[in-house]
Formats: C-alpha cells, sequence, structure tokens
C-alpha cells in the first residue's frame, strides 16, 4: 500500500499530471475573463510606492479608462497595480486582479473585485492578451518589460492582431526607445514600420481618446 502511495505521488509531481492543472487554469482563466467586456491591462512595477508619481498617474489613467467603461486588468499585486485597480474602483469599475504564486507570496492589494489566482507565469500571459483591449505599460522592471516585449513580439510576427501598446512615463523610457531606434533598427533587426507598434503617451484622457480612436478607425475599414 505504502509503495502504491509513493508511486500515486510522484505521478502527481510528474510533466503528465501538471497538464491537468494547466488545463484548469485556462478553464478558469476563460470562464471567468469572457464576461468581462471590453478591458484594458495596465502593467507597471510592484515596488513603485503610492507617493510616487507614477503611481498617482497610474491612478489617473485607470481611473480614466474605468470612466470609459473599460474594465482594467492588473497582475494584483502592490505598487503599480494598486494604483491600477485603486483608480478603477474610484472611477467605480471592474478592477480585476489576476494573481501569480510566486516564492515570495504576493498578496492581492485590496482593491481588487475579481480575483483569479495562477500557477503557470504563461497561463496568466494569456490572458492578459485574450481579454484585453490594449496595453498600458508604466515604468516597471523585468516583469514589465517582459509583457510589453512579448505583445510587442506577437503583433510583429502577427501571432495576433494588432492593438494598442501605450508606454506611459516619457522621460523613463526615453533611453530604450532610442535604443531600439539608433541600434536595434539601425542595425536592421526590426523594420522602420515596427516602431509604430507601440505608441508613448503621458496624459490619461490621451491615452483613453488613442485607444477609442484606434478602435473607431479599425471597425470602418
Amino acid at each position: 500500500m505504502l509503495k502504491q502511495k509513493i508511486a500515486k505521488d510522484d505521478f502527481m509531481h510528474e510533466d503528465p499530471w501538471r497538464i491537468f492543472r494547466i488545463i484548469s487554469e485556462f478553464v478558469d482563466g476563460f470562464e471567468v475573463l469572457s464576461k468581462v467586456g471590453k478591458a484594458v491591462s495596465i502593467f507597471g512595477s510592484s515596488r513603485t510606492k503610492p507617493g510616487d508619481k507614477y503611481y498617482k498617474l497610474g491612478e489617473e489613467i485607470a481611473y480614466q479608462l474605468a470612466k470609459a467603461g473599460f474594465a482594467i486588468i492588473t497582475g494584483s499585486g502592490p505598487g503599480m497595480m494598486e494604483a491600477a485597480n485603486k483608480g478603477a474602483k474610484r472611477a467605480r469599475g471592474h478592477s480585476i486582479g489576476l494573481n501569480i504564486e510566486i516564492p515570495s507570496e504576493q498578496k492581492p492589494n485590496p482593491y481588487v473585485d475579481t480575483l483569479i489566482d495562477f500557477h503557470y507565469f504563461f497561463v496568466r500571459k494569456v490572458m492578459f492578451v485574450k481579454y484585453a483591449k490594449a496595453f498600458v505599460i508604466m515604468p516597471g522592471g523585468f516583469g514589465t518589460l517582459d509583457e510589453l516585449f512579448e505583445a510587442i513580439n506577437l503583433i510583429q510576427t502577427e501571432r495576433i492582431e494588432k492593438f494598442p501598446v501605450v508606454l506611459t512615463g516619457g522621460e523613463y523610457w526615453r533611453g530604450m526607445v532610442e535604443w531600439i531606434e539608433n541600434t536595434v533598427l539601425e542595425r536592421g533587426n526590426i523594420s522602420s514600420s515596427d516602431l509604430a507598434i507601440f505608441k508613448v503617451i503621458d496624459h490619461p484622457k490621451e491615452i483613453v481618446r488613442y485607444i477609442n480612436k484606434f478602435y473607431s478607425n479599425s471597425s470602418t475599414k
């Protein structure tokens, strides 16, 4: 009997067993988010403090987007994620958090209305893209850059339809944008048309107008 139990426990930690957990995460995410309607995913550093200018900017952007009828999706954690969920909550919009299980035990911020927990980063990333009408990228670290460049790459390779990708906090992104233009493009590693995949916009209401205009123009084509 003990031998059988050990064999079962081993199986549950092997790849075939993980498939069932992966499927269940996709099913849970699809079931909840398919009912959300139009939404915008907002990314940024979890280390940003409430008094920071970018925290305030992120809150105002989410507030304006929520007032315009967009649900706000974040990673549910502190920092910029909290700011975005707070802004959505202040506007009485739908505030969504996609939480990830990590060793440091990220706790959802108190402004999340709908919370979904994920064990696998790649499943969570699918949800950010699939159910967002736009990405707003606030100043952040490796995780934020990962989400930014994956979205850009998916659009560039036409794996997904083009959608608005907005970088906010122009001074923060200036060096990276200049490097892309002066080094990556200059060496021929991207095309000049690829630079149009993302746009730098700092004003909250202008971001809303840009996203709405994008879809207004798309619907008339």
